[in-house]
């Protein structure tokens, strides 16, 4: 059976402040009170897994060793159907250590360019991974499909998010309202099977 979550306190562990503040709302609901990585002053670990969930959870462990309070670690990003899953867990790395996602949209549009090809399909994907100090772990993943415009449309959001229209939808994540994304996003999908699994209360 999954490990049940009755802490008080919990640690983000992420150093990207759109992300935190994104988990931080899904968690708002809870009466958990948050503190994220940066806050609490830990490193930031080196991400060497080969997909979202080792990267997660690698993160999860790190934080929960260093912090002594369960841990919730997120590792997402887009996957392009034309570009063979890139930039996939790479997707920060695609911004540079500025972290300039304007820079890292333009990348991926002028990949799809080179490729030659037309498909636009693409994929948000997030692995959620929760890890208590004695190192029990949780894992859930959420994935989100869609389609890449370009230019991309919006100022909210963060990362690629105004080049990503979900399917059914006319808005990119960068145009619509956050509430709105909040509860459809790849990242939501995935928190609801943690809700479901690790806070049954």
């Amino acid at each position: 059976m999954a490990r049940q979550f009755t802490e008080s306190k919990i640690v983000i562990a992420s150093h990207n402040a759109g992300k935190v503040s994104e988990i931080a709302d899904l968690l708002e609901p809870l009466g958990v009170s948050v503190i994220s990585a940066g806050e609490a002053g830990l490193p930031e670990p080196e991400e060497t897994g080969k997909t979202f969930i080792e990267n997660a959870e690698l993160k999860a462990k790190a934080a929960a060793s260093v912090s002594g309070l369960p841990a919730l670690a997120d590792d997402s990003g887009l996957s392009v159907s034309a570009l063979g899953g890139a930039p996939g867990i790479y997707s920060a790395r695609w911004a540079g250590e500025n972290k300039d996602f304007e820079s890292a949209m333009k990348r991926v549009a002028d990949a799809l360019l080179m490729s030659g090809q037309y498909d636009k399909t693409a994929h948000f994907h997030c692995a959620l991974s929760l890890c208590w100090p004695d190192g029990a772990l949780e894992t859930f993943e959420g994935v989100l499909a869609g389609e890449l415009i370009w230019p991309a449309k919006g100022d909210r959001g963060f990362g690629y998010d105004p080049m990503f229209v979900p399917n059914g939808y006319t808005q990119s994540f960068g145009e619509m309202d956050p509430n709105k994304k909040h509860a459809m996003s790849h990242r939501s999908i995935a928190f609801q099977k943690l809700l479901s699994t690790c806070f049954q209360k």
